[in-house]
C-alpha cells in the first residue's frame, strides 16, 4: 500500500514539475518575466518634476519637494509664456540631473525626411530612463555629459516611452532636451506616438506606475491633467506624428493594416486624422470609416500587431509599403526576442525587453536598437556593438 501511495505521489510531483517547466517556457516565449528587487528610492519624490501647466499667458512650473515621513509640498514658479525657462530634471537612483530650456513654441513635425544621414531607432522604453540614457551613450548618440553627438543623424523613438516604468517624466524631458540639441546640429529626434502615449492622453492609466497617482495628488490634480492639452508635456506629445517616412523607411509603432493600404490617404492625411483623435478614446464602432480604421485598437497605425500575429502574405505587407513609396517598415509594439527582419526584410521588429530603473526582472533584458546606414541594417546593443541583419 505504501509503495502504491509513493508511486502515485511521485507521478503527481513529476507531472506538476513538467507542467511547471512547460508553463515557464510558455511564459518566457510570450514575454513574461519575474519581477523582484524593488529599489526603495522608487518612493522618493523629492525634486520630482518639473510638471508644467499653461495658465492664460503664464507657465506654471512645479517641482515636488519633501519626503514620505515629513510630508510633501509643491515648489511653484510662474513665468511669462514667452520666456525661455531653464529647467532641470532629477534622477533619484544615481543623483544625476540634466538641464533643458522650456520653449512654448511647439510645432508639428514633418512627415517625410530624405537625406543620407544615419538612423538609430529604439522603441518601448516604457519609462526606463537609465536604460534609455545608457543605450544612447554607448551608441554615441550622446556623450557622457548627455549632450547630442549624433550630428545630422536621426534618432527615431518608435512609441511607448511612457507607462509601466517609474521614470516617465525623466524620459519625456530627456527626449525634449535632445530634440532641441539635435535641431541645432542639423539632426532630428523623431518621437513617434505609440498606443501607451495614446492611453495617457485619453485618461487610461491602468499601465501607469503608482507613482504618478501620488504625483497628481500632491500637485492637487487628477491624473488626466498630467498630459492633457493644458499641460506642457501633453501639448508637446500631442504635436507628434503616428507614422513617418525617413530615408525610404517607414516608422510606426504598430504598422499598416492592409485596409489602410487600400485607402486614398497621403501620409500627411493619415497623421492629421490620427492626431485629431489623440484625446478621443476609441471604442469599436460599426461604421466602416477611414477615421475609425486609423484609430482602431486592432487595425490602427498605433495598435496593429498583424505582422507578427496574422497570417499575412508578402503581397499584403508590401501593399502598405508601396502605397507610401517605402522599402521597409520599422515597428515596435509586439515583443521580439531580438531586433530582426521579417517578410524578406520588409518588416523590422525592434520591441525588446529593456532593463527597468527601479526593479529587476528574470530574465533580465538588455537593450537593443536598430542602426540604418544607407541600405545596411544593424542590430545595435547596449554596449555599443553592432551586428548586420
Amino acid at each position: 500500500m505504501r509503495k502504491r501511495i509513493f508511486r502515485y505521489l511521485k507521478h503527481q510531483i513529476i507531472t506538476l514539475l513538467i507542467l511547471g517547466i512547460i508553463a515557464v517556457f510558455f511564459g518566457l516565449y510570450h514575454g513574461a518575466s519575474l519581477h523582484y528587487g524593488d529599489n526603495p528610492l522608487m518612493y522618493n519624490l523629492d525634486n520630482e518634476g518639473p510638471y508644467v501647466f499653461f495658465k492664460d499667458s503664464i507657465l506654471n512650473v512645479n517641482y515636488i519637494k519633501g519626503n514620505r515621513d515629513d510630508g510633501f509640498y509643491v515648489d511653484t514658479k510662474e513665468y511669462l509664456i514667452t520666456s525661455d525657462i531653464t529647467s532641470m530634471s532629477y534622477f533619484q537612483i544615481d543623483t544625476t540631473s540634466f538641464d533643458f530650456t522650456l520653449k512654448s513654441d511647439i510645432k508639428i513635425p514633418k512627415t517625410r525626411y530624405n537625406d543620407k544621414n544615419p538612423i538609430i531607432a529604439i522603441s518601448d522604453i516604457e519609462g526606463g530612463y537609465k536604460a534609455f540614457r545608457d543605450f544612447l551613450i554607448q551608441n554615441q548618440v550622446i556623450n557622457d555629459n548627455l549632450n547630442w553627438t549624433f550630428g545630422k543623424g536621426h534618432l527615431v523613438l518608435v512609441g511607448d516611452f511612457v507607462d509601466r516604468g517609474w521614470s516617465v517624466t525623466q524620459v519625456l524631458w530627456f527626449i525634449y532636451k535632445l530634440e532641441q540639441e539635435a535641431e541645432k546640429e542639423g539632426g532630428n529626434v523623431h518621437f513617434i506616438i505609440g498606443n501607451h502615449e495614446l492611453k495617457n492622453m485619453q485618461g487610461n492609466y491602468r499601465a501607469s506606475a503608482k507613482k504618478y497617482l501620488a504625483v497628481s495628488n500632491i500637485l492637487g490634480k487628477v491624473q488626466s491633467e498630467l498630459y492633457n492639452q493644458n499641460s506642457f508635456l501633453g501639448k508637446w506629445i500631442s504635436s507628434k506624428n503616428a507614422i513617418e517616412l525617413i530615408n525610404g523607411n517607414l516608422f510606426a509603432h504598430g504598422g499598416i493594416h492592409p485596409e489602410v493600404a487600400n485607402s486614398n490617404l497621403s501620409l500627411d492625411e493619415v497623421n492629421q486624422i490620427i492626431r485629431s483623435n489623440y484625446y478621443t478614446p476609441y471604442y469599436q464602432k460599426t461604421e466602416k470609416t477611414v477615421e475609425n480604421l486609423l484609430n482602431s485598437t486592432k487595425k490602427g497605425i498605433c495598435w496593429y500587431r498583424g505582422y507578427f500575429k496574422d497570417d499575412l502574405t508578402q503581397e499584403q505587407v508590401e501593399l502598405g509599403l508601396n502605397k507610401f513609396n517605402a522599402k521597409s517598415i520599422v515597428v515596435g509594439h509586439t515583443l521580439q526576442s531580438k531586433v530582426n527582419k521579417q517578410y524578406n526584410g520588409k518588416v523590422i521588429g525592434i520591441d525588446v525587453k529593456h532593463p527597468k530603473d527601479y526593479h529587476k526582472n528574470w530574465p533580465n533584458g538588455k537593450s537593443e536598437g536598430l542602426l540604418i546606414e544607407g541600405n545596411k541594417y544593424y542590430r545595435v546593443f547596449h554596449n555599443g556593438e553592432k551586428k548586420e541583419i
